[in-house]
């Protein structure tokens, strides 16, 4: 008797067959072998380590001249870049089978300008936090994992730096559905350091729970507070729903601390399938601060790339961001489909972003996944600000809104 559902979507071309947030249990997670696995003779081999990575080469034309934020990640207007070069090491653990513990483990090496994203306070940090350069490396996942089969239907406890649940989007390339991302995306939380537990109950639901030392920073540095995480996963029985809800990061001292953010955020996600042809998801949060800084985390290196100088001036009480986001999916064949995306971004007291202003942003895209090693994203995007006439937050704060149009290509070795 099978313990899990069947897959709810095509992939390829969709970036997975699941619904948003794993790692999922009792599915065969393992990657293919790819070029790099197969140069090194290490192709079908028992050990189940898997060595592979892409480069993630772009162009992004804009109306803007000089920056595209509050954008995010391909911020360099009318230009090529490499938003990121990632080489990964894992081993994922057998959770198929429920006879004996299994391990794993991953690390994610990345370079380009998304470290910019990904980098966390304690983590190789000063190449952004002191220097604020344009390229840089980072590992945003580096962790090991243990599985229990004999925990309820399977739990996977993992120990280290990892991506932050609770998204549609995610800061590697191949896991997105479009190339860029919305705005609301761009302002929550990215890596966390800790422990956290993936439990499965049954087919329809699984439970998440974590320690973490706050967002995007090591709990060895000096702005890391004790932060707890749990969310809850449902998915229905015909597997044409899903919810994800639960809180990223709650904690006693959600407080802007020595220069950088503690976020507090809850959030939750609503997957649904219409038919073969057409599914949609939709994201929402909450974030909250005491005594934050005018645009977030402070880089302390030279005013360059919408970043530096030093903290924005603090803003008294408590700080409140709101975000929602829908993509739309329209399978065109076995190989592409098209994604709309309407992202929606009320930064309040202008804690994010540097504005207390509204944003909106409004994306369609076509992807094409020529084969297992080459896929093309194109895309056009507008992006606009509403409420006070006289705030311009794009193009470094002279225009209300932009435009742009861009493309990336992932190349899997």
């Amino acid at each position: 008797m099978s313990l899990s559902l069947p897959a709810p979507l095509p992939s390829p071309p969709f970036p997975s067959s699941e619904w948003p947030n794993g790692p999922f249990i009792v599915i065969n997670t393992d990657a293919p072998d790819y070029a790099l696995q197969k140069l090194f003779g290490l192709a079908k081999r028992k050990s189940r380590i898997k060595i592979y990575g892409w480069v993630d080469p772009s162009y992004t034309y804009s109306t803007s001249k000089n920056l595209n934020i509050p954008v995010g990640y391909n911020i360099i207007p009318n230009s090529f870049q490499l938003d990121q070069a990632v080489l990964r090491i894992e081993r994922q653990p057998n959770t198929v089978q429920k006879e004996h513990i299994d391990w794993g483990f991953r690390v994610s090496n990345v370079y380009g300008l998304d470290y910019r994203y990904t980098i966390a306070k304690g983590w190789f940090s000063d190449q952004y936090f002191k220097k604020n350069n344009l390229y840089g490396y980072d590992a945003p996942e580096m962790y090991g994992l243990i599985y229990f089969p004999k925990i309820a239907k399977g739990m996977i406890l993992k120990v280290g730096r990892f991506i932050a649940p609770a998204d549609i989007e995610a800061q590697l390339a191949p896991d997105n559905y479009l190339f860029s991302h919305s705005v609301m995306f761009s302002y929550d939380p990215f890596t966390f350091t800790g422990v956290q537990s993936t439990i499965k109950l049954n087919k329809q639901w699984q439970i998440q729970l974590a320690v973490h030392g706050g967002n995007d920073m090591a709990p060895w540095t000096n702005s890391s507070s004790v932060n707890g995480q749990g969310f809850v996963r449902w998915v229905s029985k015909s597997n044409a729903n899903s919810i994800w809800l639960g809180a990223n990061s709650l904690g006693p001292n959600w407080k802007y601390k020595n220069g950088h953010d503690n976020l507090q955020m809850v959030a939750g996600i609503w997957g649904h399938k219409f038919n073969k042809t057409f599914h949609m998801m939709t994201e929402a949060y909450y974030e909250w601060e005491r005594d934050a800084a005018t645009g977030g985390s402070a880089s302390n290196g030279p005013i360059q790339y919408g970043a530096g100088g030093g903290p924005g001036t603090i803003i008294p009480g408590i700080s409140t961001a709101v975000g929602v986001v829908n993509y739309f999916q329209i399978l065109t064949s076995k190989k592409s489909y098209i994604s709309i995306r309407n992202d929606y971004l009320n930064d309040l007291n202008g804690w994010r972003t540097g504005f207390a202003t509204i944003y909106t942003s409004h994306t369609i895209g076509f992807v094409y996944f020529f084969t297992d090693w080459l896929t093309i994203r194109p895309e056009i995007r507008y992006d606009r600000t509403w409420g006070d006439p006289t705030i311009t937050a794009y193009d470094m704060g002279t225009k209300k809104d932009q435009w742009n149009v861009a493309a990336d290509l992932i190349l899997r070795f």
